[in-house]
């Protein structure tokens, strides 16, 4: 079942008749300034640069220079997260508001005005945020319960659906979405990690914690804060959210036990909220899911889905479990595509640099790896620690030749140059298995594809050419 199965467009109308700037004509920006139009208000939209303008004005919207705008008569500036509003620099139209008075904040928060009476759970994290959003996305619409995912994965804030009361908007946050939300409060916040990242447009690693942390801001009694404390930053936070919080505080962890909490051990997710540690589900059960980074977003995601279920009793933890088990992973991020005997094929194109593809050399055994692509700053070396996890490399594209140079003496590799002739060469490498062909480049695709996901296709239509390929069936195993 899907728990959303009717659009109703959000009611925009207290923005009638009121005036509001929006900088920055991307994706949301666009769409926020179509829908306030639309909604009778004054809208004025800019961007710096000249084909957004003329995008705009193709959908009938005026561009206006905000440079020369007065902002004492605009009610609020909806901003891009994208564009810097402190470090390293504040784009000066953003300091000609402030000089005024006027309101800065991003779509997601006129989203929450609107739809006071819905629930919002809220995720955010340096790493593991799409997973988790379209994870508990996923389980809330088996569970029949009416939602819609967006913020940095989905749709725009103002184009998502109505829910009214009986709703949960599912928002990826981001670090920079955070700060642009002064009043929105999440009935369910998440933390899922935090490690270095953005530092310059947060003035350090101070600024990014707070940053993040601004995603538990004005929680109540009856809400819930879901805090990983596997890293030092986010133990800090719960360990002062525990002490001070009127919202209900649940530890995760993936490496140790936690009182009160979930976490992982031996492969099984334990809920021990009742103070009773039941096991609920073995982790390596999830082909979609694999690897520890994915066992924290699970963890995640259970205890969420739980929380807004009421589940309490063992057949409704179950329910949940179930609608996890079907859950088909995120398209490019380690994407089962299906078997041959016992090789599996994964699809994991958005790994487009060596950070991102290390989460999949460390979820498989026996990889016979497929890389290459345009190579960012420092190559492969960092994945040394994780070259023993290969039998076989297969090269492809412009870095090809450098990435064999690395892996000399350390991983047997054949340069294929073209992904098809990879993927020809990979299978017959893994033979009958078991096996895992992965595709995870640690490189941009702008060589050989327009995209991550044009690769991925050609990657997914190669495997799915080959003679005894089987398509996954979601929630099976091995």
């Amino acid at each position: 079942m899907n728990g959303t199965t009717t659009h109703t467009p959000l009611d925009l109308s207290a923005f009638r008749g009121r005036s509001l700037a929006v900088l920055g004509l991307g994706v949301s920006g666009m769409s926020a300034a179509s829908a306030l139009r639309d909604a009778g208000a004054e809208v004025l939209p800019w961007d710096d640069q000249e084909t957004s303008r003329e995008r705009a004005k193709s959908l009938g919207l005026t561009p206006t220079d905000l440079m020369d705008t007065d902002f004492s008569g605009i009610d609020a500036l909806v901003l891009s997260p994208g564009i810097p509003h402190g470090h390293p620099h504040s784009h000066p139209m953003i300091e000609r508001a402030r000089e005024a008075g006027c309101e800065i904040l991003c779509d997601l928060e006129l989203l929450t005005r609107v739809e006071r009476d819905a629930r919002y759970i809220g995720i955010t994290g340096t790493n593991g945020k799409s997973t988790t959003t379209a994870l508990i996305g996923h389980v809330l619409s088996e569970l029949g319960i009416a939602s819609a995912i967006g913020g940095n994965i989905g749709a725009p804030g103002l184009s998502l659906p109505a829910l009214g009361a009986e709703g949960v908007y599912v928002l990826e946050l981001s670090s920079y979405q955070l700060e642009l939300l002064p009043g929105a409060v999440c009935d369910i916040a998440i933390l899922l990690n935090i490690t270095p990242d953005h530092l310059d447009r947060h003035g350090g690693m101070s600024g990014y914690i707070a940053a993040k942390t601004r995603i538990f801001q004005g929680q109540r009694a009856g809400q819930t804060a879901i805090v990983g404390i596997d890293d030092a930053p986010t133990r800090t936070i719960f360990d002062d959210l525990d002490k001070s919080s009127p919202a209900t505080v649940v530890p995760l962890s993936v490496e140790k036990t936690c009182t009160g909490g979930v976490y992982v051990s031996d492969g099984w997710l334990i809920d021990d909220r009742d103070n009773n540690a039941s096991p609920v589900l073995e982790l390596t059960s999830l082909d979609a899911l694999p690897g520890r980074h994915n066992a924290q977003n699970v963890a995640a995601a259970y205890a969420a889905c739980t929380t807004v279920a009421n589940a309490t009793t063992d057949s409704d933890r179950n329910a949940v479990v179930a609608a996890i088990r079907t859950f088909p992973g995120l398209v490019h991020r380690q994407e089962l595509v299906g078997f041959r005997d016992q090789v599996r094929f994964v699809n994991d194109s958005k790994a487009t640099n060596a950070e991102a593809a290390a989460h999949a050399l460390a979820a498989y055994d026996n990889i016979v790896w497929i890389a290459g692509g345009i190579a960012k700053d420092g190559g492969i070396e960092a994945l040394e620690p994780l070259f023993e996890r290969i039998e076989h490399a297969f090269l492809i594209g412009e870095a090809a030749q450098d990435f064999a140079q690395v892996l000399q003496g350390r991983v047997p590799a054949d340069i294929s140059g073209e992904l098809s002739t990879a993927v020809a060469a990979a299978a017959r490498h893994a033979g009958n298995g078991p096996a895992t062909v992965l595709l995870s480049p640690a490189c941009a695709s702008f060589d050989q594809f327009s995209s991550f996901e044009a690769r991925g296709d050609a990657f997914k239509a190669a495997v799915r050419a080959l003679d005894g390929f089987t398509a996954t069936q979601v929630g099976g195993t091995a």
